[in-house]
């Protein structure tokens, strides 16, 4: 990347490299290994739990009504089983 580039460049070459890492981690997770699954799925969900709190801006830190909205389907109104 030049270092002339625009911050819209910078951000979108970026995003291509987190696209391609959730490929990479989804094509990897479907793959037979010798950990246990119950560990790498805990390991997977932590890094979507990661994803979604600070894709765009930081909705840990700065609780939204997106955030709110997320937490009440989790919790008050799941999908049923």
């Amino acid at each position: 990347m030049k270092h002339e580039a625009c911050k819209q460049e910078a951000y979108d070459e970026l995003n291509k490299e987190l696209v391609n890492s959730w490929k990479g981690i989804n094509k990897e997770f479907l793959k037979p290994t010798q950990l246990p699954m119950p560990l790498l799925t805990r390991v997977l969900n932590f890094a979507r739990v990661v994803d979604l709190l600070y894709t765009d801006e930081d909705h840990y830190t700065n609780v939204g009504d997106l955030m709110k909205d997320l937490i009440a389907l989790l919790l008050i109104d799941p999908l049923p089983l």
